[in-house]
């Protein structure tokens, strides 16, 4: 199941509808009763450990491919 994100175009209200991806160009009726609904663009939520971001790690061995890196023979 995936939420997605309406708003009501009559009352200006947000919510979100839990469903299948297959239906995830349905319409969605306001909790209030009006029909006039349109689907927000929202972030992707994964389930799952939240993870700190890492930063990279710079090569060993300085530079890479053909800026000094040794590989392309130059």
């Amino acid at each position: 199941m995936a939420v997605y994100e309406f708003r009501c175009r009559e009352c200006g209200s947000t919510f979100e509808v839990n469903r299948p991806m297959q239906q995830a160009g349905d319409p969605a009726d306001c909790p209030d009763g009006h029909a006039d609904t349109v689907k927000l663009l929202s972030t992707v939520a994964l389930g799952g450990k939240a993870r700190t971001a890492q930063p990279a790690m710079a090569p060993s061995g300085g530079g890479g491919g053909c800026c000094g890196g040794g590989c392309c023979g130059g």
